[in-house]
């Protein structure tokens, strides 16, 4: 649920004033950021079928170091314990966790059958919601601009950069997402893998867009 994690990240802005953007998007991201570094090492592994259609593009044969239940709160309380280390309040460390760990239940939503429980043999899960490229648009794009609404809602631009820099990051991100399902096939798992850290650039994009807003009421 590409989309559904950077509306998290923005919805929880205001949650977090004192954070940037680009800290929020890393730990909505999280396990994302992660999977592509277990595909290159060999530890996890994705396979691109003849037939893949809509949203459903991979089959992910392996990932229960990034993607499962049991890691996926060992990643969360890994986040909590850094943002701890690096002085952030308790309220704001656990916002942080639970961004991390919301990914696994966005994904728990969105996915086909193939998220483990744990490593090892373990069960596999997943509603599916990817079996259905119009409800995924409606959800998904549902999400996305509630994130934004609130991100705006709760912040205002101090100079230009904060005006107009983010706009650009929020509909390339939603032209990637919307042509998902037109896209051709990507041709090697290799390539699926470096493909998976381009959310890197956008981190770092919302974070230097973020860096030029400030906090606000909804009524200031």
């Amino acid at each position: 649920m590409f989309i559904g994690h950077a509306a998290l990240a923005l919805a929880s802005r205001s949650r977090a004033p004192g954070v940037s953007l680009g800290w929020l998007f890393a730990a909505a991201f999280g396990l994302d950021l992660l999977w592509p570094l277990f595909l290159l090492s060999g530890l996890e592994q994705v396979a691109i079928p003849a037939q893949g259609t809509g949203f459903a593009r991979l089959t992910f044969v392996s990932y229960p170091w990034s993607h499962s239940l049991a890691l996926a709160l060992v990643w969360s309380a890994i986040a909590f314990g850094l943002a701890r280390w690096r002085r952030c309040g308790r309220s704001v460390a656990f916002l942080i966790g639970a961004l991390v760990f919301s990914h696994w239940v966005l994904d728990y939503v969105s996915h086909l059958p193939d998220l483990p429980l744990w490593p090892g043999r373990s069960p596999l899960v997943g509603l599916g919601l990817w079996r259905s490229t119009a409800a995924t648009y409606l959800v998904e794009g549902f999400l996305y601009l509630l994130g934004i609404f609130l991100y705006y809602r709760s912040s205002r631009p101090r100079d230009a950069i904060g005006r107009y820099a983010l706009p650009p990051l929020l509909g390339l991100m939603a032209a990637l997402w919307a042509g998902t399902p037109l896209a051709p096939a990507p041709p090697s798992a290799t390539a699926v893998a470096w493909s998976g850290l381009v959310p890197v650039s956008f981190l770092l994009w919302a974070g230097w867009a973020d860096r030029h807003r400030e906090a606000c009421t909804p009524s200031s």
